[in-house]
């Protein structure tokens, strides 16, 4: 047995396979395709779940993949242990009712023993208790000895998850040696020790299961093999753990070297190194399948890693922002077999970098004021209200809270954070509801037995058809009367349907007999394309002919529309920098909405560059090239895709010379002359890290500047200007107006102010050796309270503590000590703390000045006592 990269490994493997007539598929992306169910994809099978089901139909019978996989469940022990990981691959050959077990045994031994000739004698498989299909194949056709064949039960060897396709499986051990075992007689695979190491497992998914214990043979049962790289080459590299396999060491002695330390020689720095190279390798993968960090789903889990391994970088006593570096080499180690990492390099360090950037600007202080917290604590548990400030203010994760706090031996009041978190949990599933909305879609079940619709519309707007089923009331009927609506799927149409963020077309179908309007067009997994329509008037059946007209009007404003998205895509790549990336769009006929990855927002004159390079290229009038090519043709032309698609073997590619190449199958102009105007309305943030323009074209962005300029001459008209051109001097004058007016309010407020504080610090009472000063203001909020407190600052008499509440429908708290205050034992934050804590609120702050908040306007009365107390406590 040779000593093999895990590269090779993978691409041995796959090769391998290969020659087994398997189709090599690309890895899917980490981002489940139409599958709610997961948050990321964490297995080899997970993105094939319905080539299984039969939902749709596999590229072929035999496949073979390695898949990015990313788990999460047990984050926390990531670096507490050398077991744990979140990201790693996935080697499977998949038979979709094609071979079974006579086949897939034999294939797996022979890749051992032949490929990477492991010794035999090293070699164990694990069976279920009672397949002996399989034990005989291992037996007779492979030759194993039977005393190397070990028969295990449910829990180990039959794989099965509720209702559904399930069944037993057989797996291969690899015999590390005695000195990894636990010296036991019997010690075999099964056992708890180190010595038999699993690597891998084929399922065979012959049973399909009630959930109650029924199990019914499948007419044709499934292969899904599954084997993790990293222990794979585990074995091969004579390694005890996947963090010295040779590509995760490299990342590794990346971070070894920015810190200046040696894996091996600290356990403590070991968990630190662990970590960062487990999160910065899950992050790249992550981000390089277009996941953007959030503080919801995927994109909380996005962020929550790099906000980790930034925390165990501070550790390591690295200073200012490091993980871009340790990316680097990430995407150094994998872009042969990932090129999509080298392609978005750019837009993977910009957004790693601007992530970290933006919690160094809070992580110190965040700590500091955490571990005050926990100082400050009477008991193991920290409040509720200060894990949520820690979130909220500081960017701090619950999860990361707690794992420092376990350190110290402390817990949370995860229970009280929750509650506060609801309205922003409430929001995250509304929106994960609306994201399946279009119920009528849902239709498409019903044909699901259908060929593909044959779509004409890049050509056509106007064909003939015939009708070959209708949908109504999720039954398929033979005919639907005026008034009724319902889903028609022809043989061939005109109508595009909604795909790539293009909306689906209008149109209105004739009979002989019928008048239908279709108000969209959509399809289905098997590219059947369904009409919603609506019948007007007449009687329409299954079988008759009928004429499809496209609304050509909105379809050629959607075409602009769509053709404008990909010159903005590359203005904004030109203007910004190539780590722009298209996050999202919506094409129809009043609009272009792209999202795209960009870190701040755009000034004027950026977006001014940008308008003014698109607009040139529409004066220059190119022709658009537009055809189907093999797909790696188009790469080859530096034709850009979109995160997370998968392409077939042909693609449609939209090429605008010298501009632009997209792989895109939606419908554009055929030049780009035919846009017209292009003009930006709007420019704002999505999510962390996505911005969003909204722009308009041809007709509609005439119609836009029409409306600004009838707003612009009401505005005139408002202003007492004499026209549109001679308003910016009339707001110009009305400005200084109101300057002047707010100098002498301000002036006036100032006075009032001093004279407040006089008569308050006339009122102070006498604490020890200081005074203290409490006044109540009503009809005061926060806002005011804290302007006054800001006059209090620059003014305040030495051995003078001030506290400021103010009350509206709920209490504000400011407090400000003296510098010579703060020597004698004055502490601003503990005596805020105090007070809020009696009107059923929190707050604190620094010992010169610190605010909070109440709910009991009827502990008012008791303030100024327990204030005068605290105080003295503190002397």
């Amino acid at each position: 047995m040779q000593w093999t990269g895990l590269n090779e490994l993978r691409e041995k493997y796959l090769s391998f396979f290969e020659s087994k007539e398997h189709l090599r598929l690309p890895s899917f992306s980490l981002i489940p395709k139409n599958d709610k169910s997961l948050l990321l994809i964490n297995s080899g099978m997970a993105p094939m779940k319905k080539y299984f089901t039969g939902e749709i139909t596999p590229p072929r019978g035999r496949v073979t993949t390695c898949q990015k996989c990313i788990r999460t469940g047990d984050i926390e022990n990531v670096g507490i242990t050398d077991r744990h990981g979140t990201f790693f691959e996935m080697l499977g050959n998949f038979s979709f009712g094609d071979y079974f077990k006579e086949e897939a045994i034999p294939w797996a031994w022979e890749f051992c023993t032949e490929v990477l000739e492991m010794p035999v004698d090293r070699l164990w498989a694990t069976i279920y208790l009672d397949d002996e299909e399989s034990y005989k194949i291992w037996t007779e056709k492979v030759g194993l000895d039977p005393s190397r064949i070990v028969r295990l039960g449910k829990k180990d060897n039959f794989w099965e998850h509720g209702e559904g396709p399930c069944g037993p499986c057989t797996e291969i051990h690899f015999d590390r040696g005695p000195e990894h075992g636990c010296g036991k007689p019997d010690c075999k695979p099964g056992c708890d020790c180190d010595r038999y190491i699993e690597f891998w497992n084929v399922v065979f998914s012959q049973f399909d299961s009630d959930g109650k214990g029924t199990y019914t043979p499948l007419e044709h049962p499934n292969i899904d093999t599954g084997m993790g790289l990293e222990r794979l080459a585990c074995v091969m590299q004579d390694v005890d753990n996947l963090f010295l396999v040779d590509t995760v060491q490299s990342i590794m002695q990346k971070i070894c070297a920015i810190a200046g330390i040696k894996y091996g020689d600290d356990k403590k720095q070991d968990i630190s190194l662990r970590v960062i190279t487990d999160h910065v390798r899950s992050c790249t993968f992550m981000i390089g399948d277009g996941v953007m960090p959030s503080n919801e789903g995927r994109g909380y889990v996005l962020r929550r890693l790099l906000r980790r391994a930034a925390r165990h970088g501070r550790l390591l006593g690295i200073q200012g922002c490091f993980l871009g570096e340790v990316a680097k080499v990430v995407i150094d180690c994998n872009e042969n077999s990932y090129p999509e990492l080298r392609d978005k390099q750019d837009m993977i360090l910009k957004l790693i970098n601007v992530e970290e950037e933006s919690f160094a600007k809070t992580i110190d202080q965040g700590l500091q004021i955490l571990g005050d917290m926990m100082d400050a604590s009477n008991g193991s548990v920290l409040s509720g209200e200060d894990a949520f400030r820690l979130y909220d203010t500081f960017g701090f994760p619950l999860d990361l809270t707690k794992e420092i706090l376990a350190e110290r031996g402390m817990t949370a009041d995860e229970e009280t954070f929750r509650s506060l978190m609801l309205e922003q949990r409430e929001r995250a599933r509304n929106a994960r509801k609306n994201a399946g909305a279009d119920a009528w879609l849902g239709q498409a079940d019903m044909v699901a037995d259908m060929t593909a619709t044959d779509f004409v519309g890049y050509t056509d707007l106007t064909c003939e058809a015939k009708v070959l089923a209708i949908v109504q009331n999720d039954a398929r009927v033979d005919s639907v009367e005026a008034g009724a609506d319902a889903v028609l799927v022809l043989d061939t149409t005109p109508c595009y349907a909604e795909s790539g963020g293009q909306v689906g077309d209008t149109a209105v179908i004739t009979s002989a007999g019928a008048t239908v309007k279709v108000v969209d067009t959509k399809k289905n997994h098997q590219s059947v394309i369904l009409h919603s329509v609506s019948v007007t008037e007449g009687t329409l059946a299954v079988g008759d002919t009928v004429t499809v007209a496209v609304d050509v009007d909105r379809r050629k404003a959607i075409m602009r529309n769509h053709t404008a998205a990909h010159l903005l895509q590359a203005a904004l790549r030109e203007v910004l920098g190539t780590h722009v990336e298209q996050a999202g769009q919506l094409v129809d006929d009043s609009r272009v909405r792209f999202d795209f990855t960009h870190f701040q927002a755009l000034t004027a004159d950026e977006l001014k560059a940008i308008e003014a390079k698109i607009n040139g290229w529409i004066l220059e009038a190119i022709a658009t090239d537009l055809r189907e090519m093999p797909i790696d043709q188009a790469r080859a032309m530096g034709a850009m895709a979109l995160f997370g698609e998968k392409y077939g073997d042909v693609v449609r590619v939209v090429n605008v010379p010298q501009v632009s190449v997209e792989l895109c199958g939606g419908t554009h102009v055929d030049n780009i002359g035919k846009v017209g105007l292009f003009h930006v309305v709007s420019e704002s943030s999505v999510a962390a890290g996505v911005r969003r323009i909204e722009a308009v074209t041809g007709n509609n962005s005439l119609d836009y500047v029409a409306g600004l300029q009838a707003l612009m001459a009401e505005a005139a008209a408002a202003m007492k200007a004499n026209s549109a051109d001679d308003l910016v001097r009339s707001a110009e004058q009305l400005m200084n107006e109101l300057h002047a007016v707010k100098r002498e309010r301000d002036a006036a407020e100032s006075k009032l102010a001093a004279a407040k504080l006089n008569d308050l610090l006339g009122s102070a009472v006498e604490v020890g050796s200081l005074k203290l000063a409490v006044a109540v203001m009503d009809g005061s909020d926060s806002a005011a309270i804290r302007t006054m407190a800001d006059n209090v600052k620059s003014t305040i008499p030495e051995g003078t503590v001030v506290l400021l509440v103010g009350k509206t429908d709920a209490l504000s708290f400011a407090c400000i000590c003296a510098a010579d205050a703060v020597k004698a034992g004055a502490h601003a934050g503990k005596l805020i703390k105090a007070v809020t804590a009696l009107c059923g609120g929190n707050g604190g702050g620094r010992p010169d000045s610190a605010m909070g908040a109440g709910k009991d306007l009827a502990k008012l009365g008791e303030v100024a006592t327990v204030a005068a107390s605290e105080l003295k406590a503190m002397l």
